[in-house]
C-alpha cells in the first residue's frame, strides 16, 4: 500500500502552521506511526478486532473473520507490509487456542466452535505471509505436542462443507493450522517417548516400538498425504522433522517402505493418484531436511521407484507429478554428492553482502583486477583438487533426467527442473560442469521445440545466477540466447516463442546482476541492440516489459553505457504497455543513438513485416516510415531493394507487409524531400501491375492485398512517382474495382487513394477522361448492386471542385436523393445511404471551399450554392433524422441519423459563414431577402447581394432535431447529439443565431460540461428541461416517449423519473405552473398520436407512456378523451400483443377514474371481450372486472354483482362462441349497445377480413403468426 502524507499542525501564538512529515524524519518518529504509514493501514480496524477476540476469549462476531480475512487479502502481493504486525496477531490468537484448550478439554464439543473461526484468521496470514514467517509465532512448550495431536485428532474427524473459501466454516483450516503446529513442536529436544504420557500406562509397550504419539502423527500425516488440499504439504512437512530426527530411525525406515509400496503400485485410482502425490512431495521434503548420514542409505531404492515413476503413464498425465519427481530428483542428487563451495565458481558481487555501499565500486574494481590476474592460475590449482572428487554413478541419470525435464511440456516442471540444474551443478567438478552447460546448449538445437528452448533459458539464467557459467563460456552461449530472444515460430494461424523471449530477456537479466563491467563490455554491447529491438518490437507486452527491465539491470549495474540512462527513461515499463506507442515514439527515439537504427530495420523486416498477425504488419510498416528520416538513403537503395521483390512472394503475409512498408518508404521519403531516381519510380510504378498480372488478388488473402495496393497507390500519389499514361488507367480501374467491393475497409482504402491519385495524376495531366469520372461515378449510384452504391456515394464524396464545378447541381441533388429510404424494399440499403450522406456534406464544403480559394469562380451563381444547401441539403438531412429502418442488425438507421447529425453541423457552419461574409460585402433590404431565399428556379439574381441563409426557422428545425435524438434510447447517438448541440452553442469561430431559448439551453449544456451524455441518468434530467419550450417540446417528447416505453428496464425507469420530476417541478413554484405542465405534456402527446398514426414504432411506446402517466397521475377529460379516439383508430385491425395489452390498460384506466367519458372506454373495452386472440380476451376481462370493482358509479348497484358474477365464470379465452353470448349477457346487463353481428370484433368487417391479403411472402405471414401466438 502506498504511504499516505502526513501533516502535522504546529500552534505557536495563535499560528498554525502545517509543516510535511518526510521520510528523513521518519527515524525520529515512533515505530507505530511509520508502520502505519507505510505498512498496513488497516491496523486500527484489526487491532480492534483482534482485542475484542482476546477480551472475550472466542470470536464473538462471526462477520469480523470476514472482515479480518478481507482486509489480509488485499496483500496478497505484498505480504511483507503486514510481516511487523505478525507477533501482535499470532501470539494472542495461539495463546486462545492453547489456554481454551487446556480449560476445556480437548473432549468438549465446543473447543472445536471456538477454534475454527481463530484458525480461519490464523491461515489467511499464512496464505499471504507464508507459513515460514507465522509458525515463528506459534508457542512451542514441550507439553503443547500431545496438546496439538489431541487437537489434530479432533479436527481430523470433522469435514469441510463447502469448498468455496469464503463459505468456509473453519474445518479445512484447522487442520493446516494444527498441523503448522506440530511442524515446530516435533523439534523438542527430548526423546518424543519421554513426552508421551501414554507410554507410563501401556506396561506392554517394547522398547524398539514407537511410541504411540509418534504412530498417531505419522497415521494422520498419511492420511492427509492422500487428500487434495493444503494439508498435503503441510503433513509433508511435518513429516520431514519428525522422521529426520535422531531418535525415530525406525520410522523413517517404515515411512520409507511405505512410500516404495505407494510408487511401486500401479492403478487408476483417482485416491490413490492423490496419495501418490503426497508421498513423492513428503519424500523430497524429507530429503531437503534430512542429514546426509541418514539419507544416504536409502538413494538406490528411492532413485528406482522415482526413474521408473516417471517413465509411467501416470507421470505423463500428471504434471505437478512430474514437478514433485523433479523436486525429489535433484534433492536425490545433493545428498550423493558432498557438500561442498566449488573454488572454480565465478565471484561476482552477488556474494559480497558485508561490503557497504559507499565503497563497493572501488572494491569491485580491484576485485576485478585480482579475478583477472589470477584466475588462470586459481583454475590450474583447484582443477588437481576438482579431479579428485568421486561422483556418484547415479547422479549422471539425475542430470540426464532433470535434463529431460527442462524439456517437458508444462511450466512448471521446467522451472523446478532448472532450478535442479543449477544446485547440481554447483557441486560438480569443473570439468563435469562443463558438460551440463553443453548438454543445456543442446536444447537449443533448432530441432528441439518451444519447452525446449524454455527450459534451457532457465537453466541458464540459473547457472549464471550461481555464478557456474563462467566468462569464458558466455561466447558460445550468448548466440544462443540472442536467438532465443528473437524465438517466434508459426503454427497454424498463430505463433508460439513468448514464453521462450520473456526466459531468454531473464537470462540477459541475470548476466547483469551476475557479472563484473570488465567482463560484460563486448556482451552487453552485443545484447543491447537485441534486447531494445524486444523492448519495442515485441508483439506481447510482458516481453516487452521484460526485455526492458533486462536492459535497466545490465545500464544500472554495469557502469557507464552510452546514452544507456536516457534509453532507462524513455523505455519504461509504463511507455511499453502500447504495442502503438512502442513501435512508433520509444522505438524512434532509440534509434537516434548509434547502433541501434540497423537492428531495429533488420527486425522490421525479418520478423515483423511477415508476422502472421494483419495487424502488426500493418504497424511495422508504419514504424519502418518513422526511421526513414534517420538514413533516408540507405532506405531509398538498400531497404527499398529488398521490399520489391517481397511484394510478389508466395507467402501472403510477406507480400502484403512488403507492399505496405513500400507504399510507407516511399511516402516517408517523399516527407524527408528525398528525390528517388527514375529508374526506382519505373520500378515502383510497376509494383501493382505485377501484382495483377499474377492473380494476387484471387483465393485466400485477395482482399488483404486490395486495401494494401490501395494504401501503396495513395502513397505513390501523394510523393507523385511518375507513372505512365497505361499505368495510370490500370491504377484508376483497380481503384474502381476495389471500389465495387462489398467489404467497406476496401472501399474505405481504395477512397483515400482515389481522392490522391485524382489530385495528382488526372487533374495534372489534363486527361480527357476527367470529365467522365463525375458522370460515371453518378451513374454508379443508381446501379442494383448495393456495394456499388456504397462505393460510388464516398467517391463522389472525395472529388476536388475542379471535377464537380461543370455538374455540381446535379451531383447535390443525386446524392440528396440518395440520402433517403429507397422505395423497393429490397434496394434498401442503410450503409449505402449513410455514404450518401456523407458523401453530400463532402461535397458541399468541397464545393464552398473551392469558390472561396479560386481566383475566378468557376459554378455560374454562388448563391444558387447556397440556397441548395439550405433548401435541399438541410431538408435531406432532416429526413435523414427520421430514418429508423430496422433490419436483422437492429436499428442501422441508426448509423443514418448520426451521420446526419455531423452533416447538418458542418451544414450549419457553413451557411452562417456565407451569411456573415454577405452581410460584411454589402447590405440589402428584407423584400430582397425574402425573394432569395425562395425555393431554387433559373432567375435567381446575380448580384452580390446579402443572403439570409440560417433564419429563425431552420435554427429552431435544427435544435428540434438534435434534442430529438438527445432523449432517444441509444447510448451513442445521445452522446453524439449532446456534442453537437454543444459545439454548435459555444463555437469559437463563428456564431450560429437565432436559436430560440439559447440562454435556457446554455443553462442545460454549460460550457465546461464533462462528457457525460450518454448516461442516461445525467442527459435526461437536463434534456426534459426543454418541454417547457413549445417549440421544442413535441420533438423532445416524440423521442422521451421510445425511451420511456421501450425494452429495457433501467432506461425506462431514469427517462420517466426525469419525466415526472419534471411534472412535480420544485416546491417553490406555483399550481398554476405544475398545471401548465402537464396541460403541455397531453397535448403534445396528443400530437405524438396523431403525427405518427399507424406508426408503431413511436405509438406503442407513446401508449406505454400514457399508461404509466395514468397510474401515476390524473389527467384531464379532454386529454382522456383524444386518447380514446387514437385508441379506436390504432387497435382497429391491430396484431401486436403488446399495442393491444397497453390499449386495453389505458381503457381500464379511463374507465375507472373519469366521470364524463367512462362509459366510453368501459364500452371500447367490453368490445374486445370477443376478440379473435383468446389472451386479448382474457386480459379485456380482467381490465373490465377491476373497473367495475373500482368504479361503483358506472353500472347500477344491483347490477354490479351479475355483471362480475359473468365476467368471472366465463372462460374468455375459450370457445369464441361462448365468450360472444356471455359479451351479449354482459352488455345488456350493464347497459350497453350490442356491436351488429355482422362486424368482426376487431372493428374491420367480415368481407374485409376475408379479403385475401396484398402480402404473399410467406416469411411474412409466418412472422405474424409467430407474433400473434405471443412470442
Amino acid at each position: 500500500m502506498e504511504p499516505k502524507q502526513e501533516t502535522v499542525k504546529n500552534n505557536d501564538d495563535g499560528v498554525s502552521e502545517d509543516l510535511t512529515l518526510n521520510q528523513d524524519e521518519d527515524e525520529f518518529d515512533s515505530k507505530e506511526r511509520v508502520l502505519h504509514k507505510y505498512f498496513l493501514q488497516e491496523w486500527k480496524l484489526l487491532k480492534s478486532l483482534l482485542d475484542d477476540t482476546v477480551s472475550n476469549g472466542r470470536v464473538s462476531d462471526p462477520s469480523s473473520v470476514h472482515k479480518f480475512r478481507s482486509i489480509i487479502d488485499k496483500y496478497q502481493e505484498q505480504g511483507q507490509l503486514i510481516e511487523p504486525y505478525l507477533e501482535s496477531m499470532v501470539s494472542p490468537l495461539m495463546n486462545i487456542i492453547r489456554s481454551r484448550t487446556i480449560e476445556l478439554g480437548v473432549a468438549s464439543d465446543e473447543i472445536l466452535e471456538i477454534i475454527k473461526p481463530i484458525c480461519i484468521i490464523i491461515y489467511s496470514l499464512v496464505t499471504v505471509c507464508g507459513y515460514k514467517a507465522v509458525i515463528k509465532f506459534f508457542p512451542h512448550q514441550v507439553s503443547d505436542l500431545e496438546l496439538a495431536v489431541s487437537l489434530l485428532e479432533k479436527c481430523h474427524l470433522t469435514s469441510s462443507g463447502t469448498a468455496l473459501r469464503q463459505e468456509s466454516t473453519g474445518e479445512m483450516e484447522a487442520k493446516c493450522v494444527m498441523l503448522l503446529w506440530l511442524y515446530i513442536l516435533v523439534l523438542v529436544p527430548f526423546d518424543i517417548s519421554t513426552v508421551d504420557t501414554s507410554i507410563a500406562n501401556n506396561e506392554n509397550l517394547n522398547e524398539f516400538e514407537l511410541a504411540p504419539l509418534v504412530l498417531r502423527i505419522i497415521g494422520f500425516c498419511k492420511d492427509y498425504l492422500a487428500t487434495a488440499g493444503p494439508m498435503r504439504t503441510m503433513a509433508g512437512l511435518v513429516l520431514s522433522r519428525l522422521l529426520t530426527r535422531p531418535d525415530m530411525p525406525k520410522a523413517f525406515t517404515s515411512f520409507v517402505e511405505w512410500t516404495h509400496e505407494v510408487m511401486s503400485s500401479v492403478t487408476e485410482d483417482i485416491l490413490h493418484h492423490f496419495q501418490l502425490l503426497g508421498a513423492v512431495e513428503a519424500m523430497a521434503a524429507i530429503f531437503k531436511a534430512g542429514s546426509r548420514n541418514l539419507l544416504f542409505n536409502v538413494i538406490p531404492v528411492v532413485w528406482k521407484d522415482t526413474s521408473i515413476l516417471y517413465k509411467s503413464s501416470t507421470a505423463a498425465r500428471s504434471p505437478l507429478l512430474r514437478k514433485f519427481i523433479m523436486k525429489l530428483t535433484q534433492r536425490i542428487g545433493l545428498t550423493a554428492l558432498p557438500h561442498r563451495l566449488p573454488s572454480w565458481r565465478y565471484t561476482g558481487r552477488t556474494t559480497k553482502l558485508n561490503v557497504s555501499l559507499n565503497t563497493s565500486i572501488s572494491i569491485d574494481q580491484s576485485n576485478m583486477a585480482a579475478y583477472g590476474n589470477s584466475y588462470k592460475s586459481n583454475e590450474v590449482i583447484d582443477g588437481a583438487e576438482d579431479e579428485d572428487m568421486e561422483v556418484p554413478e547415479n547422479v549422471e541419470e539425475i542430470i540426464e533426467m532433470l535434463l529431460s525435464g527442462l524439456r517437458d511440456m508444462d511450466t512448471i516442471v521446467r522451472w523446478s527442473a532448472a532450478k535442479g540444474i543449477g544446485r547440481i551443478t554447483s557441486r560438480l567438478t569443473s570439468s563435469l560442469s562443463e558438460e551440463v552447460l553443453s548438454s543445456v546448449l543442446e536444447l537449443f538445437s533448432p530441432g528441439e521445440g518451444d519447452g525446449s528452448w524454455h527450459g534451457g533459458c532457465l537453466a541458464l539464467a540459473e547457472l549464471a545466477r550461481r555464478g557456474l557459467l563462467l566468462p569464458i563460456s558466455l561466447p558460445k552461449v550468448v548466440p544462443v540466447v540472442v536467438k532465443a530472444l528473437h524465438y517466434d515460430v508459426r503454427r497454424g494461424p498463430h505463433s508460439v516463442g513468448s514464453h521462450v523471449r520473456d526466459a531468454a530477456a531473464y537470462v540477459c537479466w541475470a548476466f547483469g546482476r551476475s557479472y563484473y563491467h570488465a567482463d560484460m563490455r563486448s556482451i552487453l554491447e552485443h545484447l543491447a541492440p537485441h534486447l531494445l529491438t524486444v523492448a519495442c518490437y515485441d508483439r506481447e507486452v510482458n516481453c516487452r516489459r521484460a526485455a526492458a527491465a533486462a536492459f535497466q539491470e545490465n545500464v544500472g549495474r554495469q557502469g557507464n553505457y552510452p546514452h544507456g540512462i536516457d534509453i532507462v527513461n524513455t523505455a519504461d515499463y509504463f511507455s511499453l504497455s502500447s504495442r502503438v506507442h512502442s513501435y512508433l515514439h520509444v522505438a524512434v527515439f532509440i534509434a537516434q543513438y548509434e547502433g541501434y537504427l540497423l537492428p531495429f530495420v533488420d527486425d522490421l523486416l525479418d520478423r515483423k513485416i511477415c508476422h502472421w498477425d494483419k495487424s502488426l504488419r500493418e504497424l511495422a510498416a508504419e514504424a519502418l516510415s518513422f526511421l526513414v528520416k534517420y538514413d533516408p538513403q540507405y532506405f531509398a537503395n538498400t531497404v527499398m531493394e529488398k521490399l520489391i521483390p517481397w511484394t510478389l512472394s508466395s507467402d501472403l503475409c510477406m507480400r502484403h507487409g512488403a507492399t505496405l512498408a513500400t507504399g510507407e518508404l516511399v511516402l516517408a521519403l517523399h516527407q524527408c524531400s528525398f528525390a528517388l531516381p527514375s529508374d526506382k519510380q519505373k520500378t515502383l510504378a510497376g509494383v501493382v501491375p505485377a501484382i495483377e498480372k499474377a492473380r494476387l488478388y484471387r483465393g485466400k488473402g485477395g482482399e488483404i492485398m486490395r486495401s494494401a495496393v490501395s494504401r501503396f497507390i495513395e502513397c505513390i500519389s501523394i510523393s507523385k512517382v511518375a507513372l505512365s499514361e497505361k499505368i495510370k488507367r490500370s491504377l484508376l480501374d483497380t481503384l474502381n474495382e476495389n471500389l465495387r467491393h462489398p467489404n467497406s475497409q476496401i472501399q474505405n482504402a481504395a477512397v483515400k487513394a482515389l481522392k490522391h491519385f485524382i489530385l495528382a495524376y488526372l487533374l495534372a495531366s489534363d486527361n480527357k477522361g476527367t470529365s467522365d469520372v463525375t458522370a460515371k461515378y453518378l451513374n454508379m449510384l443508381t446501379d442494383p448492386n448495393v456495394a456499388v452504391r456504397r462505393g460510388s456515394a464516398l467517391a463522389i464524396g472525395v472529388l476536388p471542385y475542379e471535377l464537380l464545378a461543370g455538374q455540381w447541381r446535379n451531383v447535390v441533388l443525386k446524392l440528396c436523393s440518395c440520402c433517403a429510404i429507397e422505395k423497393n424494399p429490397e434496394d434498401r440499403d442503410a450503409e449505402a445511404r449513410v455514404n450518401a450522406v456523407r458523401g453530400l456534406i463532402s461535397i458541399c464544403e468541397t464545393l464552398i471551399s473551392g469558390r472561396e480559394d479560386a481566383a475566378t469562380s468557376l459554378i455560374e451563381n454562388d448563391i444558387s450554392l447556397s440556397v441548395l444547401i439550405k433548401n435541399e441539403v438541410m431538408m435531406s438531412l432532416f429526413k435523414a433524422l427520421d430514418d429508423y429502418s430496422v433490419d436483422n442488425r437492429g436499428d442501422v438507421g441508426s448509423w443514418v441519423r448520426e451521420a446526419a447529425l455531423d452533416g447538418l453541423e458542418k451544414c450549419t457552419y457553413m451557411l452562417c459563414k456565407i451569411d456573415k461574409s454577405a452581410s460584411l460585402s454589402g447590405t440589402s433590404d428584407g423584400k430582397e431577402i425574402e425573394s432569395l431565399v425562395q425555393p431554387l428556379n433559373d432567375n435567381l439574381p446575380k448580384n452580390n447581394q446579402e443572403l439570409l441563409l440560417f433564419d429563425e426557422n431552420l435554427a429552431t428545425s435544427l435544435i428540434r432535431g438534435i434534442c430529438k435524438q438527445a432523449v432517444e434510447k441509444m447510448d451513442k447517438l445521445r452522446e453524439a447529439a449532446a456534442n453537437v448541440l454543444h459545439r454548435i452553442l459555444y463555437n469559437q469561430i463563428i456564431y450560429i443565431p437565432y436559436i430560440p431559448f439559447r440562454e435556457k439551453l446554455e443553462e442545460i449544456i454549460p460550457k465546461e460540461a464533462e462528457p457525460k451524455w450518454a448516461v442516461p441518468s445525467y442527459s435526461y434530467p437536463c434534456f426534459v428541461q426543454l418541454l417547457q419550450f413549445g417549440c421544442y417540446s413535441r420533438d423532445v417528447l416524440s423521442g422521451l416517449v421510445i425511451s420511456i416505453g421501450g425494452l429495457q428496464d433501467s432506461l425506462k425507469k431514469i427517462s420517466l423519473s426525469a419525466l415526472l420530476e419534471y411534472l412535480e417541478g420544485v416546491e417553490s413554484e406555483e399550481h398554476n405552473t405544475r398545471m401548465s405542465r402537464e396541460y403541455m405534456l397531453s397535448v403534445d402527446i396528443l400530437w405524438v398520436l396523431q403525427q405518427y398514426e399507424k406508426c408503431d414504432r413511436v405509438i406503442i411506446p407513446s401508449l406505454k407512456t400514457i399508461e404509466t402517466l395514468l397510474s401515476k397521475k390524473a389527467n384531464t377529460p379532454t386529454f382522456c378523451a383524444g386518447v380514446l379516439d387514437s385508441l379506436a383508430i390504432e387497435l382497429k385491425g391491430s396484431r401486436d400483443f403488446s399495442k393491444l395489452y397497453a390499449g386495453i390498460a389505458i381503457l381500464g384506466y379511463v374507465a375507472s377514474v373519469l366521470e364524463p367519458i367512462n362509459m366510453r372506454a368501459f364500452s371500447q373495452l367490453v368490445s374486445f371481450l370477443v376478440h379473435r386472440y383468446p389472451k386479448i380476451r382474457k386480459a379485456a376481462a380482467e381490465q373490465a372486472y377491476l373497473v367495475l370493482l373500482q368504479n361503483g358509479n358506472l353500472v347500477a348497484q344491483d347490477k354490479i354483482e351479475r355483471a362480475l358474477e359473468i365476467i368471472c365464470d366465463t372462460c374468455w379465452d375459450g370457445d369464441m362462441d361462448r365468450a360472444k353470448q356471455e359479451r351479449v349477457a354482459l352488455c345488456e346487463t350493464v347497459g350497453l349497445e350490442v356491436g351488429p353481428v355482422g362486424k368482426n370484433t376487431d372493428g374491420a368487417s367480415r368481407k374485409t377480413s376475408t379479403k385475401k391479403p396484398t402480402n404473399l411472402d410467406e416469411n411474412a405471414s409466418y412472422s405474424s403468426l409467430v407474433e400473434s401466438s405471443g412470442f
